[in-house]
């Protein structure tokens, strides 16, 4: 009975982090965020240094949501010598940033969810807004933010790659 979701484009912004721990030997720092929509495509935030307990990265990406997708993944990770590793991953129903009939919302809506570390145990929190927008609210929103410090990222773009 379920219909078929049409593909959208979120705009997400990475607010911040707190209370994410490291291991008992790692520092806090070059931490960054992954968010992906079921697909190979994803957003990276810069990376950080924790700052008393809050990471802090207020940054905006443009998602392309899949048809297929049904949630959206945070990934916090932390850049080590021998490459990134994951501290804390939050997996979101897109059900809850658009709704049960999955309608686009075009106000910024405010999220804070818990993360899980690869053991499943209790690891901080990710703050972040998302936004949904209709092709034509895409279309205007890209032309007035260029410059502004937003990344777009589609499906196409990798196809080449």
């Amino acid at each position: 009975m379920e219909g078929k979701q049409q593909a959208c484009t979120l705009e997400i912004t990475i607010i911040s982090g707190q209370n994410i721990s490291i291991e008992r030997n790692s520092k806090a720092e070059d931490i960054y965020v992954v968010v992906r929509a079921e697909s190979l495509n994803s957003c990276t935030t810069k990376m950080v240094n924790e700052n008393e307990g809050l990471l802090s990265w207020d940054e905006k990406f443009m998602l392309d949501i899949p048809s297929h997708a049904r949630s959206v993944t945070f990934e916090v990770q932390c850049k080590k010598y021998k490459g990134a590793r994951p501290i804390g991953v939050a997996r979101i129903a897109l059900s809850d940033f658009l709704g049960d009939n999955m309608s686009l919302q075009s106000c910024a809506q405010n999220f804070s969810y818990g993360l899980r570390d690869w053991d499943g145990r209790k690891n901080g929190v990710i703050n972040f807004s998302v936004r949904g927008l209709t092709q034509l609210q895409e279309g205007l929103s890209l032309e007035k933010e260029q410059g502004k410090g937003k990344k777009k990222v589609s499906s196409s773009e990798f196809e080449d790659a």
